[in-house]
């Protein structure tokens, strides 16, 4: 047994070869970005994502679930919500108009008020004359669903 123990050492990095080190560092460095890769995303990452989805629902004609994006839709009078409805279709016809319409949105950068409980979210609006511009939708999460305030 003491011959075996003498042969097969347990390795420690403080007596890897410098190369052996190297190895040892670049391991340990992939294993931190592999726990950085499947952490779970942040809160601005997800207000984000489903203020980016509303708008593209709005920039697709899709006016109803632009408004179903909204905190409090389910509670708005039917009268409101076509007005909303009819808004939302002037606008985006507007904006084909003035710059050959929205082309694409995409997230700016969000951040968190912690003091007023919500996140904005800044979306880039890219329009077909080639201008764009930089709106803030404020985002509030209601039972698990994130919501334009």
């Amino acid at each position: 047994m003491r011959i075996i123990a003498r042969f097969f050492r347990p390795i420690r990095p403080a007596s890897l070869a410098p190369l052996g080190r190297l190895a040892h560092l670049a391991s340990l460095g992939s294993l931190a970005l592999l726990a950085a890769c499947s952490s779970q995303p942040t809160k601005e990452e997800l207000a984000g994502l489903a203020a980016k989805g509303y708008y593209q629902h709005l920039v697709a004609g899709e006016y109803e679930q632009f408004v179903k994006g909204r905190l409090m839709a389910d509670s708005l009078p039917a009268d409101y919500r076509l007005q909303l409805i009819e808004g939302y279709k002037q606008f985006v016809a507007q904006q084909l108009e003035a710059r050959k319409g929205i082309q694409g949105v995409s997230v700016s950068r969000a951040y968190t008020d912690s003091l007023a409980d919500y996140t904005n979210v800044l979306l880039m609006l890219c329009y077909g004359d080639s201008t764009t511009e930089e709106v803030v939708v404020p985002m509030v999460e209601r039972d698990g669903r994130w919501m334009m305030k």
